[in-house]
């Protein structure tokens, strides 16, 4: 009979293949794709690890351990941002087309081993983990944190508690900080998340009649269709899990994790922001389109306004609904 093992899950899924597609036709954005999968799978074994299977554009791995994850992670962006890792051969003014981003999902857990395929509630985790992942984030749960030193520990940020689809407990996640950006970021401390202080900055989102005020430490906000998201829109524009709101170093951060982009106008500025796998900086006022941009009058979205904390004294706490 198969026995458990404790190993570390990594999920890894390439975006902008589409794109890449067009501009470089199908020739060579096969050959880029299939390329840089075989290099993550090459790192993957550099760190001791047995990649389970690719999927498409990405593929599954199991680490020994969470601190060999966790450089693998890092070996993978690494490799992913540097034109001669995808393929010397190629002229490097095709790579200036390509497009290509990165995210990583990392879950620590008891797996079992079938017929070379791996299952376990880390699996799932990992799997569900990668779709709220952004652009070159790695996401990881506390679990893969607890196998961690304590300077590997301290470039982790957290998310709070998400909720993962077709999981009825939430999971509590954290985000990595680049090595490159590590040195000019904010340390946020491993544990469980501070409550929300009366110094902190509050976001307000209302879509037709739910008006919620959320603080700043009581962030992410993930914007969705599922009923499993925090803040939910039910239209069939909007995917499950579309964007998420986050709270670092004193700005609200949205970024989008969708497939049909997400979009944001600011009262103050005519022009619109098209975001695609991408992040921008909520300040002020305006609005936020979910698959199709806010200038369709029928569109999908949500007003925000940014608020200090004497403008919300009177206001309900933590996403509760807003009473009239």
């Amino acid at each position: 009979m198969t026995q458990p093992v404790e190993r570390t899950v990594l999920f890894a899924d390439l975006r902008g293949s589409t794109s890449m597609y067009e501009k470089l036709g199908n020739a060579d954005a096969t050959a880029v794709v299939t390329r840089s999968v075989a290099r993550l799978a090459t790192i993957v074994a550099t760190y001791g690890g047995t990649v389970v299977k690719t999927l498409g554009d990405g593929l599954m791995a199991m680490l020994p351990s969470p601190a060999q994850a966790v450089s693998a992670a890092d070996k993978m962006h690494d490799a992913l941002s540097s034109v001669g890792a995808l393929g010397d051969d190629m002229a490097a003014t095709r790579f200036d087309l390509v497009t290509l981003k990165l995210q990583i999902a990392l879950a620590h857990g008891e797996v079992l081993e079938m017929s070379g395929d791996y299952f376990g509630d880390a699996v799932n985790v990992a799997a569900r983990l990668l779709d709220h992942a952004g652009d070159n984030e790695t996401l990881a749960t506390v679990r893969v944190l607890d196998g961690l030193g304590e300077w590997e520990r301290s470039r982790f940020r957290s998310l709070d508690r998400l909720q993962l689809r077709g999981r009825a407990e939430p999971v509590h996640v954290y985000l990595q900080e680049p090595l490159r950006s590590f040195g000019d970021t904010a340390t946020t401390a491993y544990g469980d998340v501070e409550p929300a202080g009366v110094d902190s900055e509050w976001i307000r989102l209302v879509w037709l009649d739910v008006d919620r005020v959320y603080a700043g430490a009581s962030l992410p906000v993930v914007l969705g269709r599922s009923v499993q998201a925090t803040y939910t829109i039910d239209d069939n524009r909007v995917s499950r899990s579309h964007a998420r709101i986050d709270w670092h170093g004193g700005i609200f951060q949205l970024t989008d994790l969708s497939y049909n982009g997400t979009y944001v106008r600011f009262d103050n500025d005519p022009e619109m922001i098209g975001l695609r796998r991408g992040a921008c900086t909520l300040h002020g006022s305006g609005v936020i389109g979910l698959g199709t941009p806010p200038s369709d009058a029928l569109s999908p979205s949500v007003r925000f306004e940014v608020l200090r904390h004497a403008e919300v004294q009177d206001e309900p706490l933590r996403g509760e609904a807003r009473k009239s």
